[in-house]
């Protein structure tokens, strides 16, 4: 009996299934690895231009909406989870928009090696996780060292932009920048009613304020 004529009436085991590659998202998505020892603001973009950064970027509201309208700005937006950043660049790529890229990775390693020294006109860092629970509080963004490294990023006459809607993070965020010898306190610009789903910095932003929370609003300039 030839061994093709028999049949196994026992169960058929599926092949296993081949994990697709990864989208190729480049250059508007690229991780902490891909951009190499060092990022150059004036060769990783399109064009040269001041250059802001969006500090744990997340789906990417600000960081499209503020590339669309500022074109003579290049936006550098980190984001540690890669399904958020990915999902965001997608909306750059739609556009091939020239003045905007995402890294993803701990946006730490970019603020203290990748990007040099007083390269960014503006750091924005909206929303960050709070980690209410007490004993997770030491994984917050915001901290002495954290202070430090948006002191050593942030040019002269540069500007550190600080949204949350939790008011003790606030408190401790406003702490740590009013009293870095290198940051002075500046009057944040007054909230603007939205006129649309789409006038608001951020989809957290949207969210919280329909829901009646308040945002409460940080802006500090470099000395």
């Amino acid at each position: 009996m030839n061994v093709d004529d028999v049949i196994f009436d026992g169960p058929v085991v599926p092949e296993p299934r081949r994990r697709q590659p990864a989208e190729d998202l480049s250059p508007w998505f690229q991780t902490v690895e891909d951009v190499g020892p060092a990022i150059d603001p004036q060769t990783f973009f399109t064009t040269p231009a001041p250059l802001e950064v969006d500090i744990g970027c997340g789906r990417g509201m600000f960081m499209f909406k503020a590339s669309t309208t500022r074109p003579d700005t290049n936006f550098l937006g980190l984001e540690i989870d890669f399904k958020e950043a990915r999902r965001a660049a997608r909306r750059l790529v739609r556009r091939k928009q020239p003045n905007a890229r995402i890294v993803g990775g701990d946006a730490r390693e970019v603020l203290s090696k990748k990007l040099p020294e007083a390269s960014v006109t503006a750091a924005h860092v909206y929303f960050p996780d709070p980690w209410w629970k007490k004993k997770h509080m030491r994984r917050r963004l915001f901290n002495d060292q954290f202070v430090d490294l948006l002191a050593r990023i942030v040019m002269p006459g540069g500007h550190v932009h600080s949204w949350t809607d939790v008011e003790d993070y606030f408190v401790v965020i406003k702490g740590l920048m009013d009293n870095h010898p290198l940051f002075v306190a500046l009057p944040p610009a007054p909230e603007n009613e939205a006129e649309h789903d789409d006038d608001y910095h951020t989809s957290f932003e949207r969210r919280k304020r329909q829901d009646g929370w308040v945002i409460h609003r940080g802006l500090w300039q470099r000395r």
